[in-house]
């Protein structure tokens, strides 16, 4: 497998694409692109059919997926608020199809169409977060496909239904989501940097209604709380007054749950009566929960933690490249520095091709499920 990616910067829809388009097939080398992956900035909503039909035009991908984003990834750059389009094309030992998926409401809830049956894999998906309720489709992959990989995030250059730029193959839709499933022969390595910092020990859910905890170990959550606080530096209680999450142990199997095996959810309020706590999902007795915090050193350490063991798991190998979908609640809101993610990944991934874009919540696997978080850098590296 090989890959090869292109940025540009013109402000002119159909010149930016072909120019990403002719330099990522320069690096792609010899033979022709199986897979194209295009970003465009909010900047061409009006014109992304011209994108499209010039990538198609320049490298004649077999099949094409992306969408409009509120900012572009292209290589270690991340392009916020200027006219940018970034292409990331592969040549894949097999054919990677792409497909359409759509969601159909009925009186009584409704059904998401188009996702292939077969085995499990890896998919990338890009959808659209006014007409597509992702949650309904990574929870039906969760039963029904046990083992599946879904990676991707919400479009996010529209501010309502119908704004949002989808794109598949030769088309351009307003609605439902874009995927495509990666050949089975090259393996996809997943890694989602949920930018928080555990602090105090892990609790038992003893009692909770729906997404109200009213007990951690048999007591409300609010005392628990005051116990943590006078526990903490002067650091983490300032980064815990200005918010608090919640993380929720995925694998109850896991003996000592560690950064990176809890899915992080936010905390929305206490009630100062009863001491119980609202959580921004619903939440079961016997769960396994931990109190996190973040802020941008925290995020910086939890990429960094989450890339180290990605190199774990590659055992020396080198990926061919990667696809990069981080919160549009990062980059210069976050941090200090420009291109922080894409820095960041270029430099300890030694420097292969990537490109992605700021999303409107992200799809990732955490323990083995799929899930949809918020402030992450979910990413997709591929190797042979």
């Amino acid at each position: 497998m090989r890959t090869g990616v292109g940025l540009s910067r013109l402000a002119d829809a159909r010149q930016a694409a072909m120019e990403a388009a002719l330099d990522a097939r320069t690096e792609l080398g010899a033979g022709g692109p199986s897979l194209a992956v295009l970003f465009a900035s909010r900047h061409f909503t009006g014109s992304a059919e011209a994108a499209v039909d010039a990538v198609r035009e320049a490298v004649a991908p077999s099949s094409l997926i992306g969408c409009v984003g509120e900012s572009i990834v292209g290589g270690a750059v991340e392009v916020e608020g200027e006219p940018a389009v970034s292409v990331w094309l592969a040549e894949l030992p097999s054919a990677a199809r792409a497909f359409h998926l759509e969601f159909t409401r009925m009186e009584e809830g409704g059904f998401v169409s188009g996702w292939p049956g077969g085995e499990p894999g890896a998919f990338l998906v890009i959808a659209d977060p006014y007409t597509f309720p992702v949650d309904l489709l990574l929870r039906e992959v969760n039963e029904t496909m046990p083992g599946a990989l879904i990676v991707g995030g919400m479009a996010s250059g529209g501010s309502g239904p119908g704004e949002s730029r989808l794109f598949l193959d030769n088309h351009v839709l307003d609605s439902g989501a874009v995927a495509v499933r990666v050949p089975d022969e090259v393996e996809v390595v997943t890694l989602v940097s949920q930018g928080c910092k555990p602090i105090g020990e892990v609790f038992t859910v003893t009692k909770a209604e729906r997404n109200v905890i009213l007990e951690l170990g048999g007591r409300p959550p609010a005392h628990r709380l005051k116990e943590l606080y006078a526990s903490l530096s002067d650091q983490d209680r300032r980064l815990m007054s200005q918010g608090l999450l919640i993380g929720r142990v995925i694998d109850e199997y896991k003996h000592k749950p560690e950064r990176g095996d809890f899915l992080i959810r936010s905390v929305l309020g206490a009630d100062p009566r009863s001491g119980a706590l609202a959580v921004g999902e619903p939440v079961s007795v016997g769960e396994t929960v931990k109190f996190h915090v973040r802020d941008a050193a925290s995020a910086d350490e939890d990429l960094m933690e989450a890339l180290a063991s990605a190199r774990e798991r590659l055992d020396g190998r080198q990926p061919s490249g990667a696809l990069l979908f981080t919160c549009n609640g990062r980059g210069s809101r976050m941090f200090s520095s420009p291109s922080h993610d894409a820095s960041l990944v270029t430099k300890e991934l030694d420097g292969l091709p990537l490109a992605g874009f700021f999303a409107a919540g992200e799809l990732g696997p955490v323990g083995g499920r799929n899930f949809i978080h918020g402030f992450t850098a979910s990413m997709a590296l591929f190797c042979d």
